[in-house]
């Protein structure tokens, strides 16, 4: 079953929908979205179990996918553009793979169809192993979290989703903070969100990967399958920049989404 998902919509034309990464938001594509908003009219959207949307127990691709078709059909729109960042570029691709009828192009920022090894678990193990009763103040959790997060730019992301209780629901001895996002679930889940999107393909529609150069997401090995499922997909790739490509990059990213949303190549 579908969830109503949080969104922000900016900006007039075209329909372009945002999906951020794992333990992201809206937030994180919104300089991404400040740039497009003069020609496409963009969708931000929170993903479930994430930023402000709904939690809920289910979390694999075919549902997020279908959480996205369900907030398209809610605003009225028959067909989009989708830019989606890791997580985000798998339900991106997950959406176009069950429904291509919807999807006028896609955007992947660096990752690929493929199912990749676990990745996070030293980040899920910090997450999961703060202990909010103690936790007074961000630096408090930023201490703790350094035990297993060495960069403190991911730290900072990651504590994005620590928000502080409502003084109203604040009890004496009950924690100061709490997670936005739905930390349980997505530790128990993550080995589907480890996962190749689902679906025999092809999308025969225009899709642009984008790779950081230094990121080891897209793959050369990875070239066959990206080729089986999108068979009219380009490789793009962005000098000195990793994973966090649309943030270290901006200018540079932006130029290539509106590029290609354009036609332009």
């Amino acid at each position: 079953m579908s969830v109503e998902l949080n969104h922000r919509i900016t900006g007039e034309g075209a329909p372009l929908i945002l999906l951020h990464g794992l333990f992201g938001s809206l937030e994180n594509l919104g300089g991404i979205a400040r740039k497009l908003q003069d020609e496409w009219q963009v969708h931000a959207l929170d993903e479930r179990n994430h930023g402000s949307s709904p939690h809920c127990d289910t979390m694999d691709y075919p549902a997020m996918a279908g959480d996205v078709i369900a907030y398209m059909d809610k605003q009225g729109i028959d067909k989009a553009s989708l830019l989606g960042h890791s997580m985000g570029g798998k339900v991106a691709m997950q959406v176009a793979l069950i429904a291509p009828e919807r999807v006028e192009k896609i955007i992947v920022a660096d990752i690929a169809p493929v199912t990749y090894k676990p990745r996070h678990d030293a980040i899920l193990e910090g997450l999961t192993s703060t202990d909010l009763a103690t936790v007074k103040s961000r630096a408090d959790a930023d201490h703790h979290l350094a035990e297993y997060v060495d960069t403190p730019s991911i730290r900072q992301f990651l504590l994005k989703n620590l928000v502080r209780v409502p003084k109203e629901e604040q009890t004496p001895d009950g924690p100061v903070f709490r997670w936005r996002m739905n930390l349980a679930v997505i530790n128990d889940l993550y080995g589907n969100l480890a996962k190749a999107p689902e679906g025999e393909g092809p999308f025969n529609g225009p899709v642009l990967f984008i790779k950081g150069a230094d990121s080891a997401y897209i793959q050369e090995k990875h070239r066959d399958e990206i080729q089986r499922l999108f068979p009219k997909a380009e490789l793009r790739i962005i000098r000195d920049t990793g994973h966090w490509l649309h943030v270290d990059k901006t200018d540079t990213f932006t130029a290539l989404c509106r590029r290609f949303l354009r036609g332009e190549g």
